[in-house]
């Protein structure tokens, strides 16, 4: 079900991210698809290894770890721009990716149409080659994290459940299918329905009281997304996934429903704050 066909069903609204939170997804798509498809977009081979050690570090495990993929691209390209070798036109992607309403390839081909350089044309090109690589992955790799079902259906018995992920609804509606996770979820929020902030904002719009939504997210993003709507965040702490699961469903969400989320909630993001670089 899209965000607009979605209404209200129950009192209560857990929303969760997709790769590097629910999914498993996210380390091998950087790994062997993001940066290795930059690298060949832009002819980086000369300067592979400290390209993609700074692409991981963005994307994965700093403070900007879960960054849209155009915000990181601008990111990376533009310090390759500085360091290695020259990106041509590359401060007009950093502008588009700054304040472009939409962050998707339908809204960045569209954008491309009247660029004054090639860098929105080449961005296009390599969002492109990274879905195709994501979809040549093989199915064994595209799993949640253990503890993830379980806890996506006690939220499912007691509120309603939506994906909220920057991910391209393909590939998020393929793998959440492929795991038998869909049953436990009411609505997905993707890429083409704008930001988490955006897409959170208008789950809040369909009736829900802010202290009844709760966002689970692994990356800071997610956090800001929830704070900018005065709704509660739950981390999935890196490296600590399986843990923060089983927390999840031990501890978050009955302490959600009791509403006393507030004191646990802000444990929790004193806990997140350091689990990242």
């Amino acid at each position: 079900m899209t965000l607009q066909e979605f209404e209200k069903q129950k009192d209560f609204l857990v929303c969760v991210d997709s790769d590097g939170c629910a999914m498993d997804t996210m380390d091998v798509k950087h790994f062997r698809c993001f940066g290795p498809c930059m690298v060949e977009e832009w002819g980086l081979e000369r300067w592979a290894g400290p390209i993609l050690k700074r692409w991981n570090e963005i994307n994965l495990y700093t403070r900007t770890r879960g960054i849209n993929r155009f915000k990181g691209l601008a990111m990376a390209l533009t310090e390759i721009d500085k360091q290695y070798c020259p990106i041509e036109g590359v401060a007009e992607l950093a502008g588009w990716a700054a304040h472009a309403p939409e962050l998707s390839n339908q809204a960045l081909a569209e954008a491309a149409k009247t660029a004054k350089g090639p860098c929105l044309a080449k961005a296009l090109s390599w969002s492109r080659k990274v879905n195709t690589a994501i979809d040549a992955l093989p199915e064994s790799e595209k799993k949640p994290f253990p503890g993830v079902a379980q806890a996506l259906a006690a939220a499912h018995a007691a509120a309603d459940v939506a994906v909220v992920s920057s991910a391209n609804r393909e590939a998020v509606e393929e793998e959440w299918t492929c795991c038998g996770l869909l049953s436990s979820v009411d609505v997905l929020c993707c890429q083409d329905s704008g930001s988490k902030a955006a897409c959170i904002a208008q789950l809040k719009a369909k009736g829900y009281d802010p202290a009844h939504i709760l966002m689970v997210g692994d990356a800071p993003g997610d956090q800001a997304a929830a704070g900018k709507n005065g709704v509660y965040f739950y981390p999935i702490l890196a490296r600590h996934e399986a843990d923060s699961w089983a927390d999840f469903t031990a501890k978050a969400l009955p302490a959600l429903l009791s509403g006393g989320y507030g004191p646990y909630g802000q444990e929790m993001a004193r806990r997140f704050a350091g689990n990242l670089q």
